[in-house]
């Protein structure tokens, strides 16, 4: 990286919210090999580890205007790559159940209806889960995507069972009351 001044990590999420492009350059530096060591101690494959530290420097790029981080930018990036490698060791994981309790692919016969029905509640659900608070969401995501345990979770996160429980309970609380709407038009 070119010598440029070093930014604290308040100084930098300030300058990211601004669109700078400098400042998003000295995170990546700053912490792509932290990441990726986290993210490859746990994966077998350093491809996957690679992939995973780039799609988390892309989404904070993408999310730069809306991200609020509370604790430190190191803690947010490392607590998001463990999310992520759970995330992607979960899929791994009901894939290979999938395959092997089901040698021969299931055929559903769905209507072009259903598959839009299922598609626009798909992304009503993911946009919800998107205007939720950041810890609250990050519990949801590893509970119902990843399918962790609450005492994965907060180990994962370092919080308390308790506060898991609660988050999860803010969450459901607000999928409930946003679906219901959306739910409604259906039947």
């Amino acid at each position: 990286m070119p010598a440029t001044k070093q930014y604290s990590d308040h100084e930098l999420l300030s300058l990211l919210k601004e669109d700078s492009d400098s400042a998003f350059t000295q995170i990546y530096y700053q912490y792509w090999k932290l990441l990726f060591a986290i993210a490859a101690s746990k994966l077998e494959n350093t491809a996957d580890a690679e992939e995973i530290v780039q799609e988390i420097f892309t989404d904070l790029w993408r999310r730069r205007q809306e991200i609020n981080i509370e604790l430190s930018l190191k803690a947010y990036l490392a607590a998001a790559v463990k999310f992520q490698v759970y995330t992607y060791l979960a899929r791994k994981h009901k894939e290979s159940q999938r395959q092997a309790y089901s040698p021969t692919p299931e055929i559903h016969a769905t209507s072009p209806e259903d598959l839009l029905r299922r598609k626009e509640l798909q992304e009503q659900l993911y946009d919800i889960t998107q205007q939720l608070p950041e810890k609250c969401r990050l519990v949801y995501q590893l509970s119902r995507e990843a399918g962790l345990s609450n005492k994965e979770i907060a180990a994962t996160l370092s919080i308390s069972e308790k506060t898991v429980e609660n988050q999860m309970t803010k969450a459901l609380k607000r999928l409930k009351l946003a679906f219901r709407s959306f739910l409604l038009t259906f039947f």
